[in-house]
C-alpha cells in the first residue's frame, strides 16, 4: 500500500470509497505521523484513542451506506475551537486546563459529515500574532528550511500549527481561523492553500473570540479542490451566531471547472509596495499572465483607502479583544491567582495569565476605546473601515475576483522581528483589506523564493462567491504546478 500521508483530501475520500483502506488504516498512518513531526511542536494537545474510535465508528456508518462528504478523513484543529472534553487553551497559560463542555458548530459539522479529530494545534496566543511566536506551548516551527542554511523558519500565524502540519503530512487538512490574514499568511509562508470566507459563511459559535467582527473559520488543505471539500463540511447557518448568514452552501467542489474565460479579474494599483521584493513583485506579475493565458480579462483597479487598512486594523481589532478578553479573570475559566482582595486576584491571574503581546494588544484596544479617544480613533477607525468596503464595492462594478500577493516576504527565522511590533504586523498588509471588508480571500501556493521557500498568491471575491474565488484559484493553481515539499528527514518524516 502506497504512503497514505502522502494522499489528498480528496484522493483519501475516493480511496475510502472504494474500500482500498479503511478509515482506521488511514487514521493509524496519520497517528504515526504526527508522532514522527513533534519537533515541529505544532500540537498541543494529540487525541490518539479518540481519532481511532471516531475512525471505527466512522467505518461502520461507511459500510452501512451512511458515508458523509468528509467520512473517515483525520485532520487537526485549531485550538482556538472548543472541542468537548479535549482541552482548549487558545494558545495561553489563562486557558490551561480549561476542558469545554461543548462542542463548537464547525467542528459539530466536521464530525458530523465524518471527519476524524487528530489533535488540536498550536498558535499564537489568542491568535494575536503572525509569526507563531507567541503562544503559551512555545514557538511553531515551519517544516520548510532556506537552502544553505539550518534557521528554524517561522510557519506564520496565528494558524501557524495547523498549516504546519498540513504541510509536514501530520494532518490532511486543518481547521484555521481568520482576523487580519491568521490563514492566509501562513498557507503561503508553509505551501499549502489557505481559505477564508466570507464573514458570516461559518458559525463562529464556539470558536474562542479575538475580534468577534472580524473573526472567522476556513480551511487549510493541501489543494484547492481539498478546500473547497472542507469548508462545504465547516460551513452553514447556525442560530446560536447572530453574525451566522442564512444563506445556502453551494457544492464548491463542483466550481472547479477550470474554465475561467470571460471572467473578469482586477489588478489593485495601491499593492504595489514601496520596498516590495522584486520576486514578490514578479510572482505577482506570472500570475497575471497565468490568469490572462486562461482566458481571464485582467482590469486595471484602484482600492484607494487601502494604505489606511493596517492602522485601521490595528484600532479596531484590539479594540474588540480588549472587551472579549475581559472575561477571563480567574472565576470562570482556567487560570486563578489568589489575592487578599477579589481586585487583586483580578490583577495576579491577568498578570500572570496572558503573554507580552496579550497585553500590549488590550493595553492599545483600552485606550482607544477610553473617554477622550473613542472619536479620535476608535470611532473614525469605522469610518474609514466603511470607506475600505466601498472601495472593493466599487470594484465589483468592473471585476470578478481581484488578485494579489499574500505577503511581502517569504517565511522568516524565529526571533526576527520580535523587537519591532511594526514590522511583525506587515505582515498582513496584504491580508487585512479583504478582513476589514468581510470578502472571501485564499492564498494558493505558487512559486519558490530565491531560497527555496514557498510564496503565495490572493484571490479575493464577492461575498458569499466563494465559487467564483474556488474557479479562478483552481486555475491559478494548475498553471503553477506547485509540486515542491519540504524536506522532513530533519523532523522525522
Amino acid at each position: 500500500m502506497a504512503d497514505l500521508r502522502n494522499l489528498t483530501l480528496a484522493q483519501a475520500r475516493d480511496g475510502l470509497a472504494a474500500g482500498d483502506f479503511t478509515a482506521v488504516e488511514l487514521t493509524d498512518a496519520f497517528i504515526g505521523a504526527t508522532e514522527a513531526m513533534r519537533g515541529l511542536n505544532a500540537y498541543i494537545v494529540e487525541t490518539p484513542e479518540q481519532a481511532r474510535a471516531m475512525a471505527a465508528a466512522s467505518d461502520a456508518r461507511r459500510a452501512k451506506g451512511q458515508a458523509g462528504s468528509m467520512e473517515g478523513i483525520p485532520v487537526a484543529i485549531k485550538d482556538l475551537f472548543c472541542t468537548k472534553g479535549v482541552q482548549a487553551t487558545a494558545g495561553s497559560h489563562i486557558l490551561e486546563g480549561f476542558v469545554p463542555p461543548y462542542e463548537s458548530t464547525v467542528t459539530r459539522n466536521l464530525w458530523n459529515a465524518g471527519a476524524v479529530m487528530l489533535g488540536k494545534t498550536n498558535m499564537d496566543e489568542f491568535a494575536m500574532g503572525s509569526s507563531n511566536m507567541t503562544s503559551h506551548f512555545g514557538p511553531v516551527a515551519n517544516p520548510w528550511k532556506r537552502k544553505g542554511d539550518d534557521a528554524v523558519l517561522v510557519p506564520g500565524g496565528s494558524s501557524g500549527g495547523s498549516a504546519a502540519v498540513v504541510a509536514a503530512r501530520a494532518a490532511l487538512g486543518a481547521t484555521g481561523t481568520d482576523t487580519g490574514g491568521s490563514i492566509r499568511q501562513p498557507g503561503a509562508f508553509t505551501g499549502v492553500v489557505g481559505m477564508k470566507p466570507t464573514y458570516g459563511r461559518c458559525s463562529r459559535w464556539g470558536i474562542i473570540a479575538f475580534a468577534s467582527s472580524l473573526d472567522q473559520a476556513g480551511p487549510m488543505t493541501r489543494t484547492v479542490r481539498d478546500s473547497a471539500i472542507m469548508l462545504g463540511a465547516m460551513a452553514g447557518h447556525d442560530p446560536k451566531d447572530s453574525t451566522s448568514m442564512k444563506r445556502d452552501v453551494p457544492d464548491f467542489e463542483a466550481a472547479l471547472t477550470g474554465d475561467i474565460r470571460g471572467l473578469r479579474i482586477g489588478i489593485p494599483g495601491e499593492y504595489v509596495m514601496d520596498g516590495m521584493p522584486a520576486e514578490i513583485e514578479a510572482l505577482w506579475r506570472t500570475g497575471i499572465d497565468w490568469m490572462r493565458l486562461a482566458g481571464a480579462e485582467i482590469v486595471d483597479i484602484s482600492l484607494p483607502h487601502t494604505k489606511y487598512a493596517l492602522p485601521t486594523y490595528y484600532i479596531v481589532a484590539p479594540a474588540e479583544a480588549s472587551s472579549n478578553l475581559a472575561r477571563y479573570d480567574g472565576v470562570r475559566y482556567g487560570l486563578r491567582v489568589d489575592g487578599d482582595s477579589i481586585q487583586e486576584m483580578y490583577e495576579n491571574t491577568r498578570g500572570a495569565g496572558f503573554g507580552a503581546e496579550v497585553k500590549r494588544r488590550i493595553l492599545i484596544g483600552t485606550y482607544v476605546l477610553s473617554a477622550g479617544y473613542y472619536d479620535a480613533y476608535y470611532l473614525k477607525a469605522q469610518k474609514v473601515r466603511t470607506r475600505i468596503a466601498d472601495d472593493f464595492r466599487d470594484a465589483w462594478q468592473k471585476v470578478d475576483a481581484i488578485l494579489t500577493p499574500t505577503t511581502p516576504s517569504a517565511a522568516f527565522a524565529q526571533g526576527d522581528k520580535m523587537d519591532d511590533p511594526i514590522a511583525m504586523y506587515l505582515n498582513d498588509v496584504f491580508t487585512v483589506p479583504a478582513s476589514l471588508a468581510g470578502l472571501p480571500g485564499i492564498s494558493v501556493p505558487a512559486g519558490l523564493s530565491a531560497d527555496g521557500l514557498p510564496l503565495g498568491l490572493q484571490l479575493i471575491g464577492r461575498p458569499f462567491d466563494e465559487e467564483t474565488v474556488f474557479r479562478a484559484a483552481h486555475v491559478l493553481e494548475q498553471a503553477a504546478g506547485f509540486d515542491a515539499r519540504p524536506d522532513l528527514t530533519g523532523w522525522g518524516g
